[in-house]
């Protein structure tokens, strides 16, 4: 394979997580007796980063809490279920023994928490296939700014044209191609209003991760 190194982003891409931050926020605010505005998740989707997306509840609903204790809080309302019930999307697996069968270098660029990131990843016994795990905790400009995916491209050491990222929305696409990098799109039901856009801007457009896989094998 011409590429030396696969990113991938976290929730919507290689872990079918998508439900569990909707059901999160919502809970949230419904502690605090503060009604879920229709328009909630239209604001904060995409690729915003942990600390942005703080910043933008704290600010939206007038929240006394610190951004250091509503991360906490959302980090264990979320670790829960990313121990117990947050799996793999179907033939990722496949798709990391064959990544790591050619030796090509494996990093995730998430918008999560690295906490958060590492807690799914080890619970579904992957872990160990990364070299490189940059998360939005860390002091990093959100998607669609390319910041996130070039610092995975420098900790493992690979040039961004070396790079293919796969990701499901279109502001970690534009993130991907703002960086200089091939970007496979992956399908995720929350993000299939963007479908269209999506197919423009990708390199290359899979419904799962066996497409993608075949994708790599054939080329």
């Amino acid at each position: 394979m011409k590429y030396k190194a696969v990113i991938f982003d976290l929730d919507g891409t290689l872990i079918d997580s998508m439900l569990v931050w909707i059901n999160v926020d919502k809970e949230y605010l419904t502690k605090r007796n503060i009604p879920v505005p229709d328009d909630l998740f239209q604001d904060v989707e995409g690729g915003n980063n942990f600390v942005e997306i703080a910043l933008y509840f704290k600010k939206k609903f007038n929240l006394p809490d610190s951004i250091e204790e509503i991360c906490s809080e959302w980090t264990d309302m979320v670790a829960e279920h990313y121990k117990k019930d947050v799996e793999l999307k179907p033939n990722a697996l496949e798709l990391l023994q064959y990544l790591r069968k050619n030796s090509i270098k494996i990093g995730v660029g998430t918008s999560n928490s690295k906490y958060l990131t590492e807690t799914v990843l080890k619970a579904n016994e992957v872990l160990d296939y990364f070299d490189s795990v940059i998360a939005g905790c860390e002091k990093i400009k959100g998607k669609p700014f390319p910041d996130i995916f070039l610092a995975v491209a420098d900790e493992l050491d690979v040039k961004p044209e070396e790079c293919i990222v796969i990701e499901d929305v279109l502001v970690g696409i534009e993130a991907a191609k703002n960086a200089g990098m091939t970007v496979y799109a992956i399908y995720d039901e929350h993000a299939a209003h963007e479908t269209e856009q999506i197919k423009q801007i990708a390199d290359f457009y899979a419904e799962d991760f066996g497409e993608i896989l075949e994708k790599l094998i054939n080329n």
